[in-house]
């Protein structure tokens, strides 16, 4: 008498992909209503609704922000076939915007470079993991799959060129504030303005 087969749920592969799909489901879910809420309240309250976005999604995006560092560990251990570094260097530069520059500045998150740079990190993203969680389940669309591959081209630039003007627009408050600027040992100081400074001229650099 043979070995008995495992059920299909308890087969390693069976386990791998639907947790890729509820982790995608989850992110499709989060980003789809950031985009949809912003959507909505443009059109009720015109341009009023551009100034108090953080205010009315910052939570969401953030969590989801937070989330996506999973990413990394599903590429490390195999269970999720893509470049390491590529990813993250750009989880990486999502995270200092939005954390970094973002959410310790007040003044900054009223500014509309925000709502622009939520708009395009949206539209990245939904489009990025409906085509990832339909692929899990084997459901392929040739537009969807166009979309995933083409629509990165265009609005990549424009994330960074609203990244840049987001830190832009954060330096005089960093300087007014202070904010992680702090003094060293041995009459060494960090000035945290000529930090964002580097990274801004990196950021282009690596673009």
């Amino acid at each position: 008498m043979g070995p008995l087969a495992l059920p299909a749920w308890l087969q390693p592969r069976y386990r791998k992909n639907a947790y890729l799909f509820i982790y995608y489901l989850i992110q499709f879910c989060g980003h789809s209503w950031i985009f949809t809420n912003m959507t909505v309240r443009f059109f009720s309250f015109g341009k009023d609704s551009m100034v108090d976005t953080f205010y009315a999604i910052g939570f969401v995006m953030r969590l989801c922000q937070s989330i996506s560092l999973l990413e990394l560990l599903h590429i490390y251990v195999g269970i999720e076939y893509n470049h390491l570094l590529p990813r993250f260097l750009q989880l990486t530069e999502r995270i200092i915007i939005l954390f970094v520059v973002i959410t310790s500045q007040e003044e900054v998150q009223g500014k509309y470079v925000v709502c622009v740079l939520f708009i395009f990190w949206n539209l990245l993203d939904m489009v990025r993991y409906t085509y990832s969680m339909l692929s899990v389940i084997g459901i392929s669309y040739a537009v969807l799959t166009w979309l995933s591959q083409t629509l990165w081209m265009p609005i990549y630039p424009l994330c960074v060129l609203a990244e840049a003007f987001a830190i832009y627009q954060s330096l005089p408050y960093f300087e007014s504030f202070g904010t992680y600027s702090t003094e060293l040992p041995f009459d060494l100081s960090i000035y945290f303005p000529y930090v964002l400074k580097i990274y801004l001229m990196m950021l282009f650099i690596g673009w």
